[in-house]
């Protein structure tokens, strides 16, 4: 076999189709026949210095895919195949992968460096393979660079898989030594000391106890700051990466190094390499992130118990570092606007310009102003760009106080401008600027408003006009639109903008149907920015909001007769129709919620619903998601009359149900279950057998996005209140199902915050589920049947009192579900009630609570245990 796979090997990646398919046909087959074999002749391929560098390569590769996946249950199933195969069989193959590390190859070794990294993944945590970090150490002491460099590589990508619970201190010590040994300048070879930068990079998350320790992390600094002089571009990019990794990490340690830090990074700024240059900005922006958070989190006033003071490095850095940003600003790129992945220097500068204006507030206007008074009207371009970017990068962030003056006195200019510069880059940024003014200046909160019915229409002719420009150009006046428009959201009864409504609606229609509407997002900016006018429309403009129900009717239509269609042209149909179901739910939630446009409204019902029907006839998932929103609102305006369209409707509800792999489809079919619920009420009844079973199969699925799960526990609550005691069925199914994810979201695990945030999603369903349960056997007979289950939604409420690590939602949610089982259970319940801390030190906590929600939750909560301990 072995001359075989070779070949195979060498076929799978032939140009000629047709062998390539048979190549991999036999590898899948030897693959399902024999497995061990499969993988031990894979690392022979890989280890085997007279084999050709492809097929060593892809052998790696195969090899790499067969133990680790994207979506998390196939990892978990690769994961176990590994665990139970021969442990002689795995023995050899890490004998032929280690061996792989001294290859003369440099493609043989990188690969096998990551795939000993994803075994060391699967193994270390089982307290297996416990040697492979000690023989790696060893190996650093060879003399041959490019085994040291295959070394050092292997311990990165190690560090990258393992967390750093697995590896003790001891062993990290040697890691970070070796690494950080190898970065050393005295290092002779270049290969070995990127690698070993690289390396850190993924090792810093091990160094917490060695950063804690001056003297080492005195060393680690200084070794990464020398490596960002190395001769080596690469080596400085990845040195760079470094610090941009510590500054996130360890922002608490750095105040001794700053200065350093900021002329290292300036003279990177002005001199150095682009890529080298844009993780030197990278490093500012990730110390303003950090201080944001900080200052965010405690609303800028320190006490004992808060985790990191803010060091304000960015203050103190503001009078060098705005003026090395603003030079950025300078170094723009011809085509940087219609590419739309482009990333530069103006734009990194830009973008930390804006964060810094973040972070320090007023204090950076005066220090950018005069860049911008001296640049804004000079006869090069880049000049006037640079400062219109300035400018707008600082909007959010300083007081209205500060900026408001300013901007009543730059708003003409830049409408001057976006109408008369000769050039695009100008007129784009021009557009964004006055986007950004109308985004962080402009709405009910603002004091002074900067919009006055006498430069309304005068702004609303500019941006209509811009419209009909570039696509770049277009767009970004369609995102200024969008702003203004937001800003009357809640502006009472007379919006400035009604008397043009008619005129703002047509121009953006207009957009729609340009040619070159594809280009630069432009369809989709003007589908949003028209959602939004709609959304933020008045009573008054109702009837013309009602006369583009028929024309986007029309539209969608239009668009479901095309046939014979390229894949091409299939995806660009596929994007309109998700704009136009997404166009079409703005404006039914908008008519559906007056009970004046209501009704004129609900004579198109059937024809829109027809035409969402013949939607999820075509197989595309985000117009699956556009137009299962959009019946949603539909269900909503229409209320109970919707029980005519179910038999249609529900074999695409149950198709949304079942949808595992596009899993965002799911969960908002779950939300419009929870719609038709509402609307339905008791005359969702004979679907609910199919809809209970169908979520209960996705609950228990393990293939199912976690997040889909707490919006499904909700929906049980939903199913209940609507259908009352009729629910008494799926109690038996459902009642075991909440007690088990109950118990598992009490004590979870929580490492980190997107963890602790999911787990109180997941209680929050569950509380939810509990509540709608228990309203919806109020006041009937059956309710006896509930307090079986009544001790254990108590355990669950202690518990989570217990935990201290609710947020607020659940809180509230909590202590619903507290009245409401004394509200429906009475005095049945009253003495289990009684013995709880629930109802004692966790309802006292509530009343006294600063968020009137809770306090509210709270109040009538003890009103319903008052009544039912009474009782």
């Amino acid at each position: 076999m072995a001359m075989e796979v070779t070949q195979i090997l060498l076929n799978a990646q032939s140009v000629d189709g047709s062998i390539r398919k048979h190549a991999e046909e036999s590898l899948k087959q030897f693959q399902e026949q024999n497995l061990p074999a499969f993988l031990l002749s894979l690392s022979s391929e890989l280890a085997n210095n007279e084999k050709p560098v492809d097929s060593r390569k892809l052998a790696g590769l195969i090899l790499k895919n067969a133990l680790d996946a994207k979506e998390q249950h196939r990892k978990n199933e690769l994961v176990q195949r590994w665990l139970s195969l021969d442990m002689g069989v795995k023995a050899q193959i890490k004998v032929y992968l280690l061996q792989t590390l001294s290859s003369p190859v440099n493609d043989a070794r990188s690969t096998a460096s990551q795939v000993i990294a994803k075994i060391a993944g699967i193994e270390l945590p089982q307290k297996q393979w416990a040697e492979l970090i000690g023989s790696l150490l060893s190996n650093i002491h060879e003399l041959q660079p490019h085994v040291k460099q295959a070394t050092i590589e292997t311990l990165g990508y190690l560090c990258e898989e393992v967390s750093p619970q697995v590896v003790d201190q001891d062993q990290v010590n040697k890691i970070l030594t070796a690494v950080v040994q190898g970065m050393n300048a005295s290092e002779g070879s270049p290969d070995v000391r990127l690698a070993a930068t690289r390396a850190l990079y993924n090792a810093l998350g091990f160094a917490q106890a060695n950063f804690s320790n001056d003297m080492e992390r005195d060393y680690i600094m200084r070794v990464v700051c020398e490596a960002t002089l190395s001769p080596m571009v690469k080596i400085r990019q990845a040195a760079f990466e470094c610090l941009v990794a510590i500054s996130s990490t360890y922002y608490d340690k750095l105040a001794s190094y700053m200065q350093d830090i900021f002329n290292i990074t300036a003279k990177a700024v002005r001199e150095d390499e682009e890529p080298v240059a844009l993780q030197a900005i990278e490093f500012w922006s990730s110390i303003c992130d950090e201080e944001i958070d900080i200052l965010d989190e405690y609303g800028g006033d320190f006490t004992a118990d808060s985790d990191i003071p803010c060091f304000y490095f960015i203050k103190q850095a503001l009078p060098a570092l705005v003026p090395m940003l603003l030079e950025t600003l300078l170094k723009q790129e011809e085509d940087q606007d219609q590419d739309e992945g482009a990333w530069n220097l103006a734009m990194a500068g830009g973008t930390c310009l804006g964060l810094v204006a973040r972070t320090v507030g007023d204090d950076i206007v005066p220090l950018v102003m005069p860049f911008i008074e001296e640049n804004i009207t000079k006869p090069d371009w880049r000049q006037r760009e640079a400062a219109t970017y300035a400018f707008g990068s600082i909007l959010e962030g300083p007081s209205p106080d500060k900026l408001t003056p300013i901007v009543n006195v730059a708003l003409n200019f830049m409408l001057t401008a976006l109408m008369k510069d000769p050039n695009n880059h100008v007129k784009d940024t021009t557009a964004w600027t006055l986007g950004r003014i109308f985004e962080f200046l402009h709405g009910s909160t603002v004091e002074t408003p900067i919009i006055t019915q006498e430069n309304c229409q005068q702004i609303l002719t500019v941006l209509l006009q811009s419209m009909k420009d570039v696509p770049n150009v277009a767009e970004k006046a369609c995102g200024a639109l969008y702003f203004l428009a937001q800003g009357y959201e809640d502006g009472g009864p007379a919006s400035p903008l009604s008397p043009y409504f008619q005129e703002i609606i047509q121009a953006l229609l207009t957009v729609t149907h340009r040619e070159d509407a594809g280009e630069s997002r432009l369809r989709t900016a003007a589908y949003e920015t028209l959602n939004e006018v709609v959304r933020c429309s008045t009573d008054e403009t109702a009837p013309i909001v009602m006369q583009l129900v028929p024309v986007i009717m029309m539209e969608l239509h239009q668009t479901l007769e095309v046939q014979k269609l390229s894949s091409d042209e299939r995806e660009k149909q596929n994007e309109l129709q998700g704009l136009l179901c997404g166009c079409l739910q703005v404006i039914i939630q908008k008519l559906g919620a007056s009970e004046t446009t209501k009704y004129a409204f609900l004579q198109y019902a059937d024809q829109i619903m027809d035409l969402f029907l013949r939607v999820f006839a075509c197989r595309n998932a985000t117009v699956h998601e556009e137009a299962m929103l959009a019946i949603g609102a539909l269900a909503y305006a229409t209320g109970a009359n919707f029980v005519k369209y179910m038999q249609g409707f529900y074999p695409y509800l149950e198709m949304g149900l079942q949808n595992f792999e596009e899993y965002q489809v799911c969960a908002i079919t779950v939300g419009v279950v929870g719609d038709l619920c509402r609307a339905l009420e008791d005359k969702i009844l004979p679907f609910c057998d199919g809809i209970m079973t169908q979520l209960l199969k996705d609950l228990s699925s393990n293939q199912l996005h976690r997040s889909v799960k707490p919006p499904i526990f909700s929906c049980f609550g939903d199913i209940a209140l609507a259908i009352g005691e009729s629910f008494e069925k799926y109690l038996i199914y459902c009642m075991p199902m909440l007690q088990s994810a109950a118990e598992l979201s009490a004590h979870a695990a929580t490492a980190d915050d997107e963890m602790l945030e999911y787990t109180n999603q997941l209680r929050n369903g569950i509380l939810e589920a509990y509540s709608g349960i228990l309203q919806g056997f109020k006041n009937s007979p059956k309710t006896q049947l509930l307090l079986p289950y009544a001790p254990h939604v108590l355990q669950f409420l202690d518990t989570l009192y217990n935990e201290k690590d609710m947020d607020d939602t659940v809180m509230k949610t909590a202590i619903g579900v507290l009245g409401d089982l004394a509200d429906t259970l009475g005095s049945h319940a009253g003495p289990l009630i009684n013995q709880s801390v629930s109802s004692k030190d966790f309802l006292e906590e509530c009343l006294s609570s600063d968020d009137h929600l809770i306090k509210e939750a709270a109040d009538w909560a003890k009103l319903a245990i008052s009544r039912a301990i009474a009782g």
